[in-house]
């Protein structure tokens, strides 16, 4: 008897989730019917790729990170590995009182993995480079559960260190406060260096890979550590949307409601109209999961979530117009420099083959945790907010071409202090009182698009161990 499993969410981690589904009951000739509901019109989430006048704007992330295998595994696997492009590895700066300063090579997430790119730099005062020097030398912490990022890099490295190199690192990925934001659940890597080695930077130095030796006559590579398509990320969710079976796919309708009867699941649609499922992955965020699963008290712990707003903008230039120029891909802002934006990519010199030869095109960010009101200005403000910003530091002397602004509402979720331990609880909640029914998504267990790719990976195999 054939089964069936809904899928709920069309953003990366629903689209895999059913492509790998598929793909395993073809290669095992398994009588599963898979059905993909997606509230919006569209699928993808927040990946989305604007074409224009020859400039290809993504409004959501603009990169994949490259070791993480899974993203690039599903990108060959639909056809699209002639597109795939890496970022070029220009210098990335970090604004601090109002200047621009290199970050520091052989910096990993903001730590040292060098000393005198460290010694020399100007990001830190003297007492700043003798305080994160204690790294050597103090004991390794506590033995515990969890603890703040903020909190953990501190004791390590010191405030100076913390505040103008690792936060605004940290805060351009994850949108969040990192005095709050979790070790265990972002970065147990780094508690089990500091158990195992004590000090980061010698544990960091013992750990990581031997860089690759130079080979003599060879010009230095300027490939980074990120890929995107040369077509957009977009081309990814359409080419993975193309492969699904004719009819997997149901858009704008919502869920409103999961109800587990004895014969599996029932959902609830907003055309009034009831799937039946034996089977479901949520692929959706933590409130809207809360909201369909309410009458469950262990999903309340979702309810105290939250999730942050951010905004961009992407303005088009004549390269012409920018009179003080800066060689390098970008530039993250220290959350004690009285800028509005959080980070500015110089997009045509990241992504090779994104604009025009003669262009340039900028993309700023905004929506600070203590400044979410940005993100809901008029376009308007924000690119004035962006200009007034960006001329501090560069000379730009005419108005865009075009503009693209993108709000984000409440998309950055964020894994405070005993997240790991939360989401881990309701699995086992749900695993009695909804066997089959399972959580995947940026909300739960990574925001990248690999972490989402790989959990829908896992679902998929929960899914067919259940269905056995």
């Amino acid at each position: 008897m054939k089964k069936s499993v809904a899928i709920i969410g069309g953003g990366i981690t629903g689209l895999a989730t059913a492509y790998y589904l598929q793909k395993e009951a073809m290669e095992k000739d398994l009588p599963i019917n898979v059905r993909l509901i997606e509230a919006s019109h569209r699928l993808g989430g927040v990946i989305e790729t604007v074409k224009k006048d020859g400039f290809v704007i993504e409004k959501g992330p603009d990169s994949i990170l490259e070791r993480k295998k899974s993203a690039l595994q599903l990108i060959e696997e639909v056809g699209l590995k002639d597109k795939v492009v890496s970022n070029t590895a220009g210098k990335s700066y970090i604004l601090v009182k109002g200047k621009l300063h290199s970050i520091p090579e052989g910096s990993f997430m903001g730590i040292p993995t060098k000393v005198s790119p460290f010694v020399f730099s100007g990001l830190f005062s003297p007492l700043g480079k003798l305080r994160a020097a204690g790294d050597f030398v103090l004991p390794k912490g506590k033995a515990q559960k969890d603890q703040a990022l903020g909190a953990f890099f501190r004791r390590r490295l010191g405030d100076e260190v913390v505040e103008n190199l690792i936060e605004p690192l940290l805060s351009g990925i994850y949108a969040g406060d990192i005095d709050q934001l979790s070790l265990m659940s972002l970065f147990p890597n780094f508690y089990n260096i500091e158990q195992e080695h004590r000090s980061l930077v010698l544990g960091l130095n013992r750990t990581m890979p031997a860089p690759p030796k130079k080979v003599q006559n060879k010009q230095p590579t300027r490939k980074g550590m990120f890929i995107s398509l040369t077509t957009g990320l977009e081309e990814l969710v359409l080419q993975v949307e193309k492969r699904l079976h004719e009819g997997t796919v149901l858009k704008g309708v919502a869920v409103n409601k999961v109800c587990r009867e004895t014969d599996g699941y029932s959902l609830l649609l907003s055309n009034g109209e009831v799937e039946k499922a034996d089977s479901v992955v949520m692929a959706i965020d933590h409130n809207h999961a809360q909201k369909m699963l309410s009458d469950y008290a262990f999903m309340d712990v979702f309810k105290d979530m939250s999730s942050t707003s951010v905004a961009n903008v992407a303005m088009a230039f004549p390269k012409s117009a920018i009179k003080q120029d800066i060689e390098g891909s970008g530039f993250v802002v220290s959350r004690n420099s009285d800028f509005r934006i959080t980070a500015c990519t110089w997009t045509h010199k990241k992504w090779p083959g994104s604009t025009p030869d003669d262009m340039a095109l900028l993309r700023c960010y905004v929506g600070k945790p203590n400044d979410q009101e940005v993100v809901d200005m008029t376009d308007e403000e924000i690119i004035k907010i962006a200009l007034t910003d960006l001329n501090k530091t560069m000379n730009i002397t005419s108005e865009p071409l075009f503009h693209l602004v993108t709000r984000w509402k409440k998309t950055m979720p964020q894994y405070k202090v005993g997240h790991k331990e939360r989401i881990q609880t309701v699995k086992e909640s749900l695993s009695k009182e909804l066997p089959g029914l399972y959580l995947a998504g940026s909300s739960f267990e990574g925001v990248g698009i690999p972490d989402c790719i790989d959990q829908g990976h896992a679902a998929v195999k929960k899914v067919l161990e259940f269905l056995a």
